[in-house]
């Protein structure tokens, strides 16, 4: 693993708002978090109206300049845990910014509310070894079952674990170029600390620093 390049993204709604309020909400976030980790150069609306004309568009996209690869997400109603590997400079602060900027607008036209929907900055953990990476991706799987929104992590679809363990092929993480294990090898590894994780919450003190 490049040093300094993976970081562990964590961003929140003001208050405790919620934020994601049906499927419809977490597709949207889902698509603006693969849409513009390639730095387009039209904003994700324009590119929704106008697809079919300009479906070639985000494929040509991939290779010109990337700001991050996804290597891990949760989206829970509340906030959302990424990991990502940085690929330009100040590419995590670009690319946050965009997908942010993009869901608040969404948001607020769909509610009818104005105003900033994010907690401030969003926090920024360097992770400094493969055996941290390894567990940090456990951790935030296992957020919907810490939080007792699901019983188990794969009854979760806002996160990559299916990815992970094979049950869905969205395509939106680069995985193997960071682990080496199988799909069943890495669903016990996760699942064996589910009620392990639901108990400790020093975990996220440890993992997260002060976030």
């Amino acid at each position: 693993m490049e040093e300094g390049k993976i970081y562990h993204v964590y961003t929140k709604s003001i208050a405790g708002f919620k934020i994601f309020l049906n499927d419809a909400d977490y597709r949207r976030i889902l698509k603006l978090l693969r849409f513009y980790q390639f730095n387009p150069k039209i904003k994700f609306s324009y590119y929704e109206r106008l697809k079919n004309k300009i479906k070639n568009y985000y494929n040509q996209s991939k290779s010109k300049n990337p700001l991050v690869n996804i290597i891990a997400y949760c989206i829970m109603p509340t906030h959302i845990h990424l990991v990502l590997e940085e690929l330009s400079e100040m590419g995590i602060s670009e690319y946050m910014r965009k997908v942010l900027d993009s869901y608040t607008r969404y948001f607020n036209k769909k509610i009818k509310r104005k105003g900033p929907l994010w907690e401030g900055r969003i926090k920024k953990v360097p992770v400094l070894s493969d055996e941290q990476l390894l567990h940090l991706t456990r951790y935030v799987h296992l957020n919907p079952t810490s939080a007792g929104l699901v019983e188990k992590p794969e009854d979760w679809k806002y996160s990559s674990y299916r990815e992970y363990i094979g049950l869905e092929d969205k395509r939106i993480c680069i995985i193997n170029k960071f682990f080496d294990f199988s799909k069943k090898e890495y669903k016990k590894f996760v699942e064996d600390r589910i009620d392990y994780q639901r108990s400790l919450e020093i975990i996220k003190h440890l993992i997260l620093e002060d976030l």
